[in-house]
């Protein structure tokens, strides 16, 4: 399931999928069995049920959903005839909502239904079900302590204040080389050969013969990587740039650059040169202004079929 794949991310959007299908299933048991109501009704009625009379503040306050959606939910029902409004004998200014007889009616079919429910849940899921549960009790009680959308503008204004900071290569960064650069290679061109074997083994095919990779890292995050491979004695390709797309923005590729042509001069190399694609208009802007000038052709012999740009670096006073 691709949402797995997104984690926390995509966490409001798999508990809604979970609640859909739960609301989906109930309303199937409701339908097959002619109970005379549907599922989303379920916490508002079965609220005024127990504690009776209540406005939609209270409800709204008691189940967890927001007064514009009981609210919402209350017409419907009125329409149903399932709810009614009407003002609270004790304060005249209040409106409050009362079950009507078809709901009384209505509801106290559903007790067989209700066990029913409750054993098929524990049939279905097993111990997951009191997991389910428990966690879900967890997670309210925290959210209730810190809101989430607090805790992610705090953890953003962090984000936003942590400077990117460049870092070598190391054995446990592997798969990000791999993953920085599939990414861009795969949305605007494809992976070919040479780049399968050059991500898959870095080790061999940039560092032994003399070459460099840096990472851009973000707190825990790697968002970019870079690569410098010697070609001969004193000549050197930038190569493997590659930026995660939902961090663009921050400088990240800047600092690769940078830090390519430092290990260049530290190296004391005598060439530099870059091959790339016209369709990549920011990256070429960037390798301009970082001193590469672009070649009236493309480089003889190039591994590259997507290459038609050539760019060599010219050494600023």
């Amino acid at each position: 399931m691709y949402l797995e794949t997104l984690g926390k991310l995509a966490l409001g959007s798999r508990l809604k999928a979970l609640s859909d299908y739960f609301y989906g299933a109930a309303d199937e048991v409701y339908q097959t069995l002619g109970a005379r109501i549907e599922s989303r009704w379920l916490p508002v009625l079965r609220y005024l049920w127990d504690v009776g009379p209540s406005s939609v503040t209270e409800v709204a306050d008691a189940i967890g959903q927001t007064h514009s959606a009981v609210s919402q939910l209350t017409d419907k029902l009125v329409r149903a005839g399932m709810v009614r409004r009407r003002r609270d004998p004790a304060d005249g200014r209040r409106t409050v909502l009362t079950l009507t007889d078809k709901a009384h009616a209505s509801l106290a079919e559903l007790g067989p239904i209700w066990c029913a429910v409750r054993r098929g849940v524990t049939a279905s899921l097993d111990a997951h079900a009191t997991q389910l549960l428990d966690a879900i009790a967890a997670c309210e009680r925290a959210l209730r302590e810190r809101p989430v959308a607090e805790a992610i503008l705090a953890e953003h204004a962090a984000i936003m204040t942590t400077p990117v900071e460049i870092v070598p290569y190391a054995p446990e960064l592997r798969e990000h080389f791999y993953r920085l650069n599939a990414q861009w290679l795969e949305k605007y061109f494809r992976i070919e050969d040479i780049d399968r074997a050059v991500l898959g083994d870095p080790e061999h095919y940039i560092l032994q013969p003399g070459g460099a990779i840096f990472f851009a890292r973000l707190g825990e995050d790697i968002i970019g990587t870079c690569a410098l491979l010697q070609e001969s004695p004193g000549v050197f390709e930038l190569t493997k740039m590659g930026v995660d797309e939902t961090f663009r923005g921050l400088g990240a590729g800047k600092r690769l650059l940078d830090a390519c042509i430092a290990e260049f001069h530290r190296r004391k190399g005598r060439t530099l040169f870059l091959e790339s694609n016209s369709r990549l208009n920011t990256a070429l802007r960037m390798y301009e202004k970082a001193g590469f000038v672009l070649q009236p052709t493309t480089r003889a012999g190039s591994h590259y079929e997507r290459a038609d740009v050539y760019m060599i670096y010219q050494s600023r006073p």
